[in-house]
């Protein structure tokens, strides 16, 4: 997996009680990975994507579960070694500590949900 060519700082707003179409809220952008933070707060952070074909994210760990809901396209993601192909409308949890990826099939937007707890 390749690590975004180009990719826009993350962008950082309070969208706090605010009526949100979170697929407008990211734009496409050729050979990129395009992220947006509508939310950043101690228990999690909610980060929005938008990835161009061919573009992901490489295998790393993250130290708790994070969700991806995907909001556009296709995308393929690989968890602890097994991929799984996700559409417009899936949605898939990554264990803690379990190497993930993700590639963009076709172009795709995700929503990306961190939740931290020390359980």
């Amino acid at each position: 997996m390749s690590t975004p060519s180009k990719a826009s700082a993350t962008q950082t707003r309070d969208f706090v009680a605010e009526a949100l179409n979170l697929e407008s809220l990211v734009t496409y952008q050729k050979h990129s990975v395009v992220s947006k933070q509508i939310l950043n707060k101690k228990a999690g952070t909610l980060t929005l994507f938008a990835f161009d074909k061919g573009e992901g994210l490489s295998e790393h760990t993250a130290p708790y579960d994070a969700s991806v809901l995907i909001l556009d396209g296709k995308a393929g993601v690989t968890i602890g070694g097994k991929l799984y192909s996700l559409k417009k409308g899936g949605m898939i949890i990554m264990p803690a500590g379990v190497p993930h990826s993700l590639k963009a099939v076709v172009p795709f937007k995700m929503l990306l949900i961190m939740i931290r707890s020390a359980e």
